[in-house]
């Protein structure tokens, strides 16, 4: 009886693991989508659309196209980081490409979003929002980076996930913005207010108990 439960649950996570992937590879597909809508560069494309008084200002422009044409290396090379079969069998790509995306995060896309922050559509709020995603980004990402360099290896882990579930604020605030406007049809700026944070911090605070339930998972074994 005690194997057999054991089993259901290993299975059910395996299961769980792979509608998790599949959802993620999903959505990845379509942020990709997204990003071709912007090559070759062009002012009129998507989001620019509604960013036309920003042109010509040099630094926002940059970081706009930075952030457009990087912004899926980090998403794309979260694939890699948290597989157990990748971490057991491919450790190799697993670091190639952890240093992808702490590398990406730490010196490309992530200081370019922080400059974006700045300029973000729905006022204050949605600033002090992006603005606080970004650093969070940056600095769970250097953190993460300081730990594995110390060997530290549950705490990079920690960290990572702490990171990865910032990264993929770029899909659940589509997927907050899309049910939002479904169900309620607010004003655009109304929604964008409102996603600029639940596009990330639902996302920490589910890293945040998911990181607690596995120490007290690794305490009991």
């Amino acid at each position: 009886m005690m194997r057999s439960a054991k089993g259901r649950i290993k299975g059910f996570r395996a299961l769980a693991w792979l509608v998790a992937m599949g959802a993620l590879a999903f959505f990845s597909w379509l942020m990709l989508r997204i990003t071709l809508e912007y090559w070759p560069m062009r002012s009129d494309a998507g989001f620019l659309q509604i960013k036309q008084q920003y042109l010509g200002i040099k630094h926002w422009e940059a970081a706009f196209w930075i952030h457009v044409f990087t912004s899926m290396l980090p998403l794309l090379a979260g694939f890699t980081q948290f597989a157990p079969w990748i971490l057991k069998k491919h450790s190799r790509l697993h670091r190639a490409m952890g240093k992808v995306y702490i590398f990406t995060v730490c010196f490309v896309t992530g200081p370019a979003s922080l400059v974006m922050a700045f300029y973000a559509n729905g006022g204050i709020t949605s600033r002090i929002a992006f603005a606080t995603l970004a650093v969070l980004w940056l600095v769970t990402t250097a953190v993460g980076w300081r730990k594995i360099a110390g060997r530290d290896w549950r705490r990079h882990r920690e960290w990572m996930i702490r990171s990865y579930a910032l990264t993929i604020s770029a899909i659940t605030l589509r997927a907050w913005k899309y049910l939002i406007v479904m169900a309620f049809e607010p004003a655009p700026m109304d929604v964008y207010r409102l996603v600029a944070w639940l596009g990330f911090v639902p996302n920490i605070l589910f890293a945040e108990w998911w990181i607690r339930g596995t120490r007290k998972k690794a305490r009991k074994d």
